[in-house]
């Protein structure tokens, strides 16, 4: 026999909330391996270019999400065993799991709210230094197959997008049908890379705010059940 009356539903609130956040860790884990291997992204993040990559600062923003998402689920279970079984330790426990997580998730928030455009601004700075070099080495040199335009021939086809603005890219298609560069994708775009490449990774970090929001939520309920189950079982007469 355990506890009884209100604080049993509270007992098996706080397992199906457990429950979900379990779910939660479980789609935070899925969502970012996703973005770690989304084709759009590994093309443009695993080119290299003079010896160096693109900024890390996107994989290791979902490298984090990937060792939240596992942290979840193993809490997720924690709680749900606590519960069922009121467990005033395990209880304790993933409450103090819970406060942690909580703390790391808001400190995390207002970083990532605060450089909100930083991934964007970064790969943009990438494909203009980029773009310059292989404009440059394509009108300059007979090859037109340099290391710099085969680069940005990665971020044109897989962004279907070509040159800065859209003068440059007006620009790139003359001097691709005129046989001076290779560079424009196939389908014959004009539409200008900065768009692409703020769209792909403004639309990703919103993806991973709204995810935070909701876990955030799922958290507070957890935080609250679960200080009312440990004070329930602990005034309980069975124990």
């Amino acid at each position: 026999m355990g506890v009884e009356g209100c604080t049993k539903c509270i007992k098996y609130m706080l397992f199906f909330f457990n429950f979900i956040f379990w779910l939660a860790g479980g789609v935070i884990l899925g969502v970012a391996l996703w973005l770690r291997h989304e084709p759009k992204t590994s093309n443009l993040l695993d080119v290299k270019f003079d010896g160096a990559h693109p900024p890390s600062t996107f994989y290791i923003s979902v490298h984090i999400l990937i060792a939240v998402g596992a942290v979840m689920m193993v809490v997720g279970f924690l709680g749900c065993y606590g519960a069922i079984q009121e467990s005033q330790c395990l209880l304790g426990t993933f409450f103090t799991c819970l406060v942690i997580l909580f703390a790391c998730e808001v400190a995390a928030g207002i970083w990532g709210f605060m450089h909100k455009d930083t991934v964007s601004k970064e790969m943009i700075n990438y494909y203009d230094s980029v773009y310059d070099k292989a404009m440059t080495q394509s009108i300059t040199d007979k090859d037109k197959k340099t290391t710099a335009a085969s680069v940005l021939k990665v971020f044109h086809e897989t962004l279907s997008c070509c040159g800065k603005g859209l003068g440059t890219s007006i620009f790139t298609s003359i001097t691709d049908t005129m046989g001076m560069t290779e560079i424009c994708p196939s389908s014959g775009t004009k539409v200008n890379c900065h768009k692409r490449i703020d769209e792909l990774f403004t639309g990703k970090i919103y993806l991973i705010g709204i995810a935070a929001l909701v876990v955030a939520v799922i958290m507070i309920f957890e935080m609250i059940f679960s200080m009312v189950l440990c004070c329930g079982i602990r005034n309980s007469p069975v124990y």
